[in-house]
């Protein structure tokens, strides 16, 4: 339990943001949220980070403690220049802003794909060095938001959460859920052993986030996960079934798979298409390959998850079949 404080939380009609924002005002904290949708709330901000300067921006009733920066461009596939505008120049905002307001503590919701390259990875940390080339430009604008976080002048920290997901998720399952509903989701084949990857359920990032925010003798990085792998494959099917859709009959192998979805996110970019393509190389890397992390550090500073990853599921799945 951290003192109270009083947050701005940007991306509060997002996923992340939004959950973040829920919790924190019953436990004590006076917030104000801030996103780009128009919400009809008092203690709201409708603002685009990506389009408005800091010194644009609206006075908020009280000097914040800590801003949660949860504001971001988080799908997989959007125009190179939409990644730049709101992980980038949205995070530069953020900054300014802060330096406004009185260098408040700054929380910076990163990704860990920031780590990633095609292929396995087992036992990724904090100090694992950046790759020479990103997965895709997500992840490219995500690390250069942390460049621009590391000149803030006050105090900051990184939070890089992996898979996040729960009730409200509009990223991870929702795609693979609609793929199943059609009668698109393949088995995937092609590897000698199942792919494992950590995820972590989105009450237990917000309470992390909290804790961060709360603690400005914490700072660098931190890799954010349940501490607990599970074979992907696995669990997309076990979901896919309790949501009452048919298993998936098709083979597809990873070689096939990552093939189409080159050419058809190369055809989206090309022709400008409206929308995302119906998979892209980063979907199919994500169920395929197994990127895992060492909670160490987490584990040491923050304690252990308080939800499991089975106990994630069971409320993923109770708020996806009243979404049906």
């Amino acid at each position: 339990m951290t003192h109270p404080m009083r947050l701005l939380v940007t991306g509060a009609s997002g996923f992340v943001g939004g959950r973040l924002w829920e919790r924190a005002s019953p436990a004590g904290h006076e917030v104000v949220g801030l996103g780009r949708r128009r919400l009809d709330r008092p203690d709201y901000l409708s603002v685009d980070l990506g389009v408005v300067g800091a010194e644009d921006l609206p006075d908020l009733p009280w000097r914040p403690d800590a801003v949660i920066h949860c504001a971001a461009r988080a799908t997989p596939y959007a125009p190179r220049k939409a990644y730049e505008r709101d992980n980038m120049i949205a995070t530069q905002t953020v900054v300014d802003w802060c330096a406004r307001l009185g260098e408040p503590r700054l929380v910076h919701v990163s990704s860990s794909s920031v780590l990633y390259r095609d292929g396995d990875q087992l036992d990724l940390t904090e100090d694992t060095p950046l790759p020479g080339e990103f997965a895709n430009d997500y992840a490219r604008t995500k690390a250069a938001s942390e460049r621009i976080v590391r000149t803030y002048g006050g105090s900051w920290v990184i939070a890089r959460p992996r898979a996040v997901f729960g009730p409200g998720d509009t990223v991870l399952f929702p795609r693979i859920i609609a793929a199943a509903k059609a009668g698109r989701v393949p088995r995937l084949t092609g590897r000698t052993t199942p792919a494992v990857g950590d995820l972590i359920y989105v009450d237990n990032l917000a309470d992390y986030l909290l804790q961060l925010a709360g603690r400005p003798e914490l700072g660098g990085v931190y890799n954010l996960t349940n501490a607990e792998p599970v074979e992907i494959q696995a669990m997309l099917l076990d979901v896919i079934g309790r949501l009452g859709f048919a298993p998936p009959t098709r083979d597809v192998s990873l070689t096939t798979a990552m093939r189409a979805a080159t050419v058809l996110e190369r055809t989206w970019r090309i022709l400008h298409l409206p929308g995302e393509p119906p998979i892209t190389p980063y979907g199919v890397g994500v169920l395929s390959w197994s990127k895992t992390f060492v909670p160490d550090r987490m584990l040491q500073d923050l304690g252990a998850p308080a939800v499991s990853v089975a106990q994630g599921v069971e409320e993923f799945v109770a708020w996806q079949r009243e979404q049906l």
